[in-house]
C-alpha cells in the first residue's frame, strides 16, 4: 500500500471507529485523558500493523481495534502510571468532560451506575447493547466461551438492576 493510500485508510478508520475505541476506553478507565492516551497507542498500534490489516474487511478490523483496545486498558491497570495515580473517588469521578458533553442527564446515572461494574461486566455489557455483538461474537473477540459470556452478560444486567433500583433510577420497564 502507497503511503497516501494509507493515510487516507488510517483516516478512515479513525473516522469510522475513533469514538467507539474512546468509549471502551474511557468506560474502563472511568478517566478521560487516560482513554485519550490508550486511544492514541491503539491507534498507533493500528498505524505499525497497516500492512497486516489493510485487506481485511471492516468487521474484521473492528474487532481488532476493540480487542487491542481492552487489552490497552488492561495493560493500563498493570502499569506503575496506574498504581501511582490517585484511587477513584466520588469527587475525582464527578465532573467529567465525556458525561458532561455527550450524556443525557439519565444516560448519566446509567453510566454511573455501569461505572460500579467490575471491567468483564462493563464490556460485555457495551458490546452486547451499543455495538450490538451477538454473545458468540462477543465470546470470540474476548477468547472466552459464549456460555461464560452469556452468564457474564447475565450477571451484568442483574447487578446493574438491582444497583439501579437501590438509587431509584430503574422502574419497571424502563430505566430512568
Amino acid at each position: 500500500m502507497e503511503s497516501s493510500e494509507e493515510n487516507e485508510f488510517i483516516k478512515q478508520i479513525f473516522t469510522n471507529y475513533g469514538r467507539m475505541v474512546l468509549q471502551i476506553a474511557y468506560q474502563n478507565t472511568a478517566d478521560m485523558s487516560e482513554a485519550e492516551d490508550i486511544t492514541q497507542e491503539v491507534f498507533l498500534k493500528l498505524i505499525s500493523n497497516i500492512n497486516g490489516l489493510s485487506n481485511d474487511d471492516d468487521e474484521h478490523i473492528k474487532a481488532w481495534l476493540i480487542r487491542v483496545t481492552i487489552n490497552q486498558c488492561k495493560d493500563y491497570f498493570k502499569s506503575f502510571r496506574f498504581r501511582k495515580n490517585i484511587a477513584f473517588t466520588e469527587e475525582n469521578l464527578s465532573s467529567d468532560y465525556y458525561t458532561d458533553n455527550y450524556l443525557d442527564s439519565g444516560d448519566k446515572q446509567v453510566f454511573e451506575e455501569l461505572k460500579k461494574l467490575p471491567p468483564k461486566y462493563r464490556n460485555v455489557i457495551y458490546l452486547y447493547y451499543i455495538e450490538e455483538y451477538t454473545v458468540p461474537e462477543i465470546a470470540k473477540l474476548l477468547t472466552s466461551n459464549a456460555n461464560t459470556v452469556s452468564s457474564w452478560l447475565r450477571r451484568a444486567k442483574k447487578k446493574l438492576k438491582m444497583n439501579m433500583e437501590g438509587e431509584g433510577i430503574y422502574e419497571e420497564g424502563r430505566l430512568y
